[in-house]
Parts: C-alpha cells; sequence; structure tokens
C-alpha cells in the first residue's frame, strides 16, 4: 500500500495543469448540452475565450474589452523560438556536466533544487552518504511510506533534452515555411503561458534524474526503450509534420503561394481517422519521450497526461466546429485518437 508519496513542485505543477485541463475539457463537454441561453452569460464567455484559439474562436460572441486580450495566432512561432534557445542552452549545459564532470551554474541548481524537492547530488551526480542517511532516516521515521528512488541513465535525460530541441525546432520552421495562419487570435493568457511552457519543460526533463544517473558509459547504458522511443519519436514527427504540409496545402496553389484562408475540410493522411492528427502526434511524441526515460520518470508521465488533455480539449473544439460549419463532414471521424476518442 502506497500511504505517502514524496512530490516535488514539478510533480504538483504538472499534476495541477494536467487536472486543470480536464476539468476544461470535462465543462466543454457538459456546455453543450446547456441551453443556448447560457451562451450570453459572461463566464461562460470567459471560460470559452480562454480554451479556444484560432478558428475555434471566430464564431465567438465576445464583448470588445476582450478582443483587447487577442494576440495574433501566427505569433506560435515564438513559442518554438523560445524553446530552441533556452533548452538548446540546458542541453548544452547538460553536456557540459555529462562529458566534463562539471557542475550546473549555481543559478540552475537552485532551480532544480525548488522543483525536485531532494537533496542536492554531489558534483558527480551520485547521493552522499549523508543524503542516503536522510532518505534511511525518512523511511524509519515514516514506516508505511514508499520511497521509490529511480536511477535514470544519463542518455535518457541527453536524448530527452536533445530531441526536444529538434522538435521545437521543426515546430519553428513549420510555422515560419510550411503553415499558412489565418487571422485568428490567441489570448493574452495563453501566450503567455505558451512561453512559460517550454521554459519549465526543460527544466522538467533536468529533475528526472536528480538523484543519480546511470553508471558507466553512455552506449553502455543504451536499451530497448531507447530504440524504441526515439523510432517512436520520430515516427510521430513524421505523421505530424504530414498533417501541417496537408493543412497548408488547403490554402495554396499547385505553384505554393497562397490562394486563400478560408478553412476548408482536411482530407488525406490521418485525416480520414481523426479531425486533428497533428495533436494525436503531438501526444505520440510526448508518450516516445517518456519511454526514453524507460518510464521510470513520475514527473514526465504526468507530463504525458497533461499534454493528452490539452490536446484532447483543442482538438474536441476543431471537431465541433466542422461538425457544425459542413454538413457533409465524415461522421465516422473521431476529434483525437483513433478509433477512441
Amino acid at each position: 500500500m502506497w500511504s505517502t508519496v514524496n512530490l516535488g513542485v514539478a510533480d504538483v505543477l504538472w499534476a495541477l495543469l494536467a487536472l486543470s485541463f480536464l476539468v476544461a475539457f470535462c465543462a466543454h463537454k457538459i456546455s453543450t448540452y446547456l441551453p443556448r441561453k447560457y451562451e450570453t452569460c459572461r463566464f461562460y464567455v470567459l471560460f470559452q475565450d480562454l480554451i479556444r484559439y484560432g478558428k475555434t474562436k471566430q464564431n465567438l460572441k465576445r464583448d470588445e474589452w476582450l478582443r483587447v486580450f487577442d494576440v495574433p495566432k501566427r505569433w506560435f512561432w515564438h513559442f518554438y523560438a523560445v524553446s530552441v534557445g533556452w533548452n538548446g542552452l540546458l542541453l548544452g549545459l547538460y553536456v557540459n556536466v555529462t562529458f566534463r564532470n562539471q557542475s550546473y551554474p549555481s543559478w540552475l541548481t537552485g532551480i532544480l533544487d525548488i522543483l525536485t524537492d531532494v537533496p542536492n547530488p554531489d558534483s558527480q551526480g551520485r547521493l552522499t552518504v549523508e543524503h542516503c542517511v536522510e532518505l534511511v532516516s525518512s523511511c524509519l521515521i515514516h514506516p508505511g511510506a514508499v520511497f521509490i528512488l529511480s536511477v535514470v541513465p544519463q542518455l535518457s535525460t541527453l536524448l530527452v533534452q536533445l530531441l526536444l530541441c529538434l522538435h521545437s525546432l521543426r515546430r519553428l520552421l513549420e510555422c515560419l515555411l510550411v503553415s499558412v495562419f489565418s487571422d485568428g487570435a490567441i489570448h493574452l493568457v495563453q501566450y503567455v503561458f505558451g512561453l512559460g511552457y517550454y521554459v519549465v519543460l526543460g527544466l522538467t526533463v533536468l529533475c528526472a534524474d536528480r538523484l543519480g544517473k546511470g553508471t558507466g558509459t553512455l552506449f553502455s547504458q543504451l536499451d530497448w526503450f531507447h530504440v524504441s522511443g526515439t523510432a517512436l519519436f520520430i515516427g510521430a514527427s513524421l505523421l505530424q509534420h504530414q498533417s501541417m504540409v496537408l493543412l497548408a496545402r488547403l490554402r495554396t496553389g499547385k505553384s505554393g503561394a497562397v490562394e486563400t484562408l478560408a478553412h476548408r475540410v482536411p482530407k488525406g493522411g490521418w485525416f480520414e481517422l481523426v479531425s486533428c492528427p497533428h495533436y494525436f502526434a503531438e501526444l505520440l511524441i510526448y508518450i516516445s519521450l517518456s519511454l526514453l526515460f524507460g518510464g521510470l520518470s513520475l514527473t514526465w508521465w504526468l507530463v504525458v497526461f497533461y499534454v493528452l488533455f490539452n490536446q484532447a480539449l483543442a482538438a474536441q473544439l476543431c471537431h465541433d466546429l466542422y461538425i457544425i460549419k459542413y454538413e457533409s463532414y465524415p461522421r465516422h471521424r473521431k476529434a483525437f485518437i483513433p478509433f477512441v476518442l
């Protein structure tokens, strides 16, 4: 029996975010059954304004003062630019720690101490005798508690940080070179949240192996979950890129020039199964990163749950719009996960 779980700040943060978007998803599903008179309720409008963006927000009846907080959806590229810069820096610092046995800067160590709420490892990345005595004492004080010290290989953290940077770089290039954005908007709160999201995400990767490092050389740490996780990451990335290209082609001609900014019914690829395969691919990408951790990181599984509920909400909003706007829209398509949701 689990009577005590030692959760750090990062665990609590991602758990709260996951729960918040689960509640938002359920609230949205329930709101579709409410009488239409509630659509003018200020709380309802504010709620919809905060969860919608782009095309799903265009038909929302809002007061003019709410439009003051709109920023262009095409600013999505800012998120990935921040991610490439910040997580590239963290990757460089981790490489320095791994290959040159140097310590993190004091400011980064302080942040990780706060996020993980665990004893600070020594310069070699392992727990000192004093730390072990402290943990054993905790077990004696709480005999019914279960403490798990999962040792995440350095190779896992290195790969996850690297793939996160590559993912952000690909999405940045897609936003700048592939996607054709309309005049859709996102809320200022969503914009600020998106900027902070990738900053915290990169720090969360470094939190995964805070209690210890894998032994031996990086090559000797290679395991089956590194191979399967990387393979899933590549497959999911290709699926997402294909979906973004198909969406862009809805607005471009054969020459590649933009012909319209109108929204059309997406076709081809996995769009024949779900309305938003690019959101499903995003979930698969985060699951692949969890596999790279060998499934040992509770914190990263909380990140996966956050992505699941966040993308499910966004996909459901798009799916509902397609159903309402296009009478001929294929009814067999699911919103997010093929044959499930």
